[in-house]
């Protein structure tokens, strides 16, 4: 319920804005408070998941060493704005999702158009949501892509989360997409293009009919 409620309250936000006539400009950095809004929310909680027992350990996640490595050379390690994505993934090596969102939060307050922390909290989101493309952690992929609308990084880690989720299908486009913006040449294009072949051919696996 509290996903359907912030829906009511953005829906409300915005028809207030058409109805006063707020120039359009303006919506981006409405839609952008209401998004570090929900994100404070759901750090309260995961209002996305189902109920389960209290776990008082943090569960380090796995070794993601190469996508790591992938996701600092697509947005270039060595910025001050990075600095925040290396903070958020000791926080998530350890397990503690929670703090990796806040990190990235803080960036965002000190430059909220930064194509590199937006994704990174799109990122950071979907793992504390439990691996799930929850509405936070797809608005902040969306906010990556209208602010660097060429750039492969947001639909390429946006396809990632949907595979993590288990929704390859919705996976395929944005992986497609990524390619697409990388232009020949560049070191981890080949990379991305194994991701999306094979990708694509256990979706077309998927789609052979049984016994055959």
């Amino acid at each position: 319920m509290g996903w359907i409620t912030l829906a009511i309250i953005g829906a409300a936000t915005f028809g207030l804005l058409v109805l006063l006539r707020v120039d359009r400009l303006v919506w981006t950095m409405v839609a952008s408070a209401l998004m570090l809004g929900a994100a404070g929310y759901a750090l309260q909680g995961s209002p996305s998941l189902p109920a389960h027992p209290v776990v008082t350990a943090l569960a380090p996640a796995p070794d993601d060493s190469e996508l790591t490595d992938l996701r600092d050379r697509m947005l270039e390690r060595y910025t001050g704005q990075a600095a925040y994505l290396v903070a958020a993934d000791a926080m998530t090596r350890v397990g503690d999702r929670r703090a990796a969102v806040r990190v990235l939060l803080g960036g965002l307050r000190v430059d909220p158009r930064s194509l590199v922390l937006w994704t990174g909290l799109g990122e950071a989101m979907a793992a504390h949501d439990g691996n799930q493309v929850s509405p936070p952690a797809l608005f902040a992929f969306q906010q990556a892509m209208r602010i660097a609308p060429r750039h492969p990084a947001p639909p390429f880690f946006l396809g990632l989360a949907y595979v993590r989720a288990g929704n390859l299908e919705a996976a395929q486009p944005y992986w497609a997409r990524a390619l697409a913006l990388t232009p020949p040449g560049i070191s981890y294009r080949e990379e991305i293009a194994i991701r999306l072949a094979l990708l694509n051919r256990v979706l077309a696996t998927q789609d052979e009919p049984a016994g055959r």
